[in-house]
């Protein structure tokens, strides 16, 4: 199920509704509008604990547990740590994915 929630997380790019990069996502947090956080297992604790209290204050959902080379590769680069999905619907089918894969 890795997989399935992995394709859309790279039809969610391609459909330009994902930030990628920790200071755009930072921004995009502090502006609002994003629906759901990923974290990398390898992001920083301090880069970990920043977007989980953004997460907490805002009340978005976050999710971790997908290595930064997973998700690079998923997305056309070498690796990523911080990313932001900033539709409604594509958070909620990402988020029912990854339940599923729990």
């Amino acid at each position: 199920m890795i997989n399935k929630f992995l394709q859309f997380l790279g039809i969610t790019k391609r459909a330009g509704k994902l930030v990628e990069g920790y200071n755009k996502c930072e921004e995009t947090v502090k502006r609002g509008g994003v629906f759901l956080v990923i974290l990398s297992d390898e992001s920083s604790e301090n880069t970990k604990k920043k977007f989980k209290n953004y997460c907490e204050k805002k009340d978005i959902p976050c999710i971790e547990g997908i290595s930064k080379d997973t998700l690079g590769k998923v997305l056309g680069r070498t690796e990523i740590n911080v990313l932001c999905v900033i539709d409604v619907g594509m958070s909620n089918k990402l988020l029912e994915l990854w339940r599923t894969t729990i």
